[in-house]
């Protein structure tokens, strides 16, 4: 793991408030690229205020007309999930809606702090949570499309908490985890004392852009995975597919990072086209539930069997939730020899241990990842085998040992990845 290393007449933690600055100044100019007089929407948990008001700075600084910061807190949401009548659960009032729209509207970027709580939700009815999705998301599905469809920029960067340094350390004390986890944070964005983010990012944006060339001019029919825990699966690809990583333009015209860290090189499936089976080789966290040692069994795109150790009940209204989240909108690539990978961390948290391995996700898909499909309506997509769902949650199936072959238009097979890496 990547060390602190020392700086002439500054303390620890003068080291560690230069690397925030530099995580929020990396969000706000290379995550989101703020634009002079854009609206900026901060999603922030409470204890991640810190990160969070160096953001709003930051914004502020890069000429933003204003930045929102929306505050979440983990106990509050399990207490309305909780306590809440059902009718409360399934309304949206209208100024809740109003601000989103000014939001969708506005082309208002976007900026959330990953520092998800976990098992923050376990206990709570998941058919409640079930309940106020299927209700609310269609409501609001109109902003889940405006940023799925890079209409407008966003990212993800993350900052630590004590409950979530303690799952990826459990045998150090509260202090010492939370420091190594905010190293690993660190370390997993690119982000230290001696170099600049912005041009690392640069460098590492440009190399996933090269293996997104590759994977476009060989467009792949088919992409077959098989690895000793039990994947085997075949995933067709939707016909004009896009292979996508690192960063992308937004529909407004600018460049941006939607995730810091990202590894993934990735592309549509077609949701009807999906057939065997696929092992998760790392947890997932879904709705504050970690569900473990779980797999999917899909025919014709749909998933007809699944189990967990752990979790089931989560996974199952994962699975259930809509028609769309038994089906697979995105496949991502990603090397097992990988920074992520190998700092050997397991970090509980989708936006790292996603980085660390080739997954799959279950939901919506991205129009981004269909020649032109940004400026195509939902019917459209759905010609070419575009999934609809409410969700999109990733989850991990990469190993040490997976080989990935692509089966090209024209019959022919071509070695992907061999020993979990790429070969090109």
């Amino acid at each position: 793991m990547m060390k602190l290393k020392g700086i002439k007449g500054k303390n620890t933690m003068d080291k560690k408030q230069i690397l925030l600055e530099k995580l929020a100044k990396l969000a706000v100019e290379v995550g989101v690229n703020v634009q002079k007089d854009q609206v900026v929407v901060v999603n922030s948990p409470l204890h991640a205020a810190p990160l969070t008001r160096l953001i709003q700075k930051e914004a502020y600084l890069r000429g933003a007309k204003m930045v929102y910061v929306e505050w979440s807190d983990s106990e509050i949401s399990r207490n309305y999930y909780t306590y809440a009548s059902d009718e409360t659960l399934q309304e949206i009032t209208s100024f809740q809606y109003d601000k989103l729209k000014y939001m969708v509207d506005n082309n208002a970027c976007r900026i959330s702090i990953d520092s998800r709580i976990p098992n923050a939700m376990a206990g709570v009815d998941m058919k409640r949570v079930m309940m106020a999705n299927r209700v609310i998301g269609p409501k609001l599905s109109f902003v889940s499309n405006h940023y799925s469809s890079s209409k407008s920029q966003w990212t993800i960067v993350a900052y630590p908490n004590d409950e979530w340094c303690k799952t990826v350390f459990p045998n150090l004390e509260t202090s010492e985890a939370w420091d190594k986890l905010y190293d690993a944070i660190m370390y997993a964005s690119r982000v230290d004392l001696e170099t600049d983010p912005t041009q690392n990012w640069k460098e590492h944006t440009d190399k996933l852009a090269e293996h997104s060339k590759v994977l476009n001019d060989y467009n792949f029919k088919t992409l077959h995975f098989k690895n000793s825990l039990g994947t085997d699966l075949e995933i067709d690809l939707v016909e004009n597919h896009i292979w996508a990583g690192g960063g992308e333009m937004g529909g407004n015209g600018v460049y941006f990072v939607p995730n810091i860290p990202t590894e993934e090189v990735f592309t549509m499936p077609h949701k009807d086209k999906v057939n065997g089976k696929v092992v998760a080789t790392k947890p997932l966290n879904y709705q504050g539930v970690l569900i473990e040692d779980f797999y999917f069994v899909f025919k014709d795109g749909k998933v007809v069997d699944f189990n967990a150790k752990q979790g089931y009940d989560a996974l199952k209204s994962l699975v259930e939730l809509d028609e769309g989240s038994s089906r697979l909108g995105e496949v991502a690539l990603i090397s097992h020899d990988s920074p992520i990978s190998n700092l050997n961390i397991l970090f509980n948290d989708t936006l790292f241990d996603e980085n660390a391995s080739c997954h799959l996700a279950l939901g919506n898909a991205y129009s981004m990842n269909i020649v032109n499909g940004t400026n195509m309506d939902e019917e459209e997509l759905k010609k070419y085998g575009y999934n609809v769902s409410l969700t999109h949650v990733d989850f991990m199936f990469g190993s040490s040992d997976m080989e990935i072959d692509g089966v090209t238009h024209d019959g022919k097979i071509i070695k992907i990845f061999e020993k979990g890496n790429f070969v090109f």
